[in-house]
């Protein structure tokens, strides 16, 4: 399941409004959106990284609100996929069989990396488990007609071994404690310039149906990547063109899951 270097500061949970009637994503409030706004405002045009932060925020609280499936099929574009045991399989299907959790996963993204026209976006950040048990996601957001961001692909799952538990701290009265720091990283591709296209990413092999794919934005400056390994560990990855070459942004290999 699941669960960038600009600096994102909340002293206090988000609390998001409520999605106003129907079935679709909820979103954030003003406030939020002007918090976020102003961590990861240099992004050039359309391409805006605080746009899938503010989507990964809403889709997080969603879960921990109305329930963690029922989020996961509101923020899910037609055609959604998650990337389980056995490789990715469409999300909505499956979904429909399934009852919410008592207790959602938590997460939230550490880097965000978009194609220039801001059509399609890859995040990766950290999750959490309501045993305490955490790990890595990989989410891959489009664009839709309607101008909100809804995701395609979703990949999630636990580090082995886990990390040790970090050391209590004593907090006294008069203590001053910061509630939450978080290092958002928003990477943005470079755009084409006086009409010449953008150079296509170096090749890579895809071996065999079923393993492997990759997908290039429709603006040629994104391409994003899964592959099913031999031993279930599934990977994802996701390079960009900035600067006039092509730079890999995310890497993420995921421990085969149950799921």
């Amino acid at each position: 399941m699941r669960v960038v270097a600009l600096v994102l500061i909340l002293a206090a949970p988000l609390t998001l409004a409520a999605c106003a009637g129907g079935g679709g994503p909820p979103k954030p409030n003003k406030r939020q959106m002007a918090i976020i706004d102003r961590a990861l405002a240099n992004a050039p045009g359309a391409a805006q990284p605080s746009t899938i932060v503010a989507a990964e925020i809403a889709f997080a609280q969603a879960a921990q609100e109305v329930g963690q499936w029922t989020a996961f099929a509101q923020f899910a574009a037609p055609g959604a996929l998650l990337h389980g045991r056995n490789g990715p399989f469409p999300i909505a299907p499956w979904l429909a069989t399934q009852t919410n959790p008592p207790q959602a996963v938590t997460w939230k993204p550490r880097t965000v990396v978009m194609s220039c026209d801001g059509a399609v976006a890859v995040s990766q950040g950290r999750m959490r488990e309501p045993d305490g048990t955490v790990g890595n996601f990989v989410t891959v957001w489009e664009r839709q007609p309607d101008g909100a961001y809804r995701y395609v692909f979703d990949a999630g799952g636990p580090d082995v071994p886990q990390p040790p538990q970090p050391p209590k701290v004593d907090v006294r009265p008069g203590d001053i404690v910061v509630t939450e720091l978080d290092a958002i990283q928003g990477l943005v591709a470079s755009c084409p310039r006086g009409g010449v296209p953008t150079p296509p990413p170096p090749a890579i092999p895809l071996g065999e149906d079923g393993k492997t794919d990759a997908k290039l934005s429709k603006d040629g400056t994104l391409r994003w990547r899964w592959e099913h390994r031999e031993d279930g560990t599934r990977y994802a990855a996701a390079e960009y063109f900035y600067q006039g070459r092509w730079v890999t942004a995310i890497e993420q290999s995921l421990v085969p899951t149950a799921d």
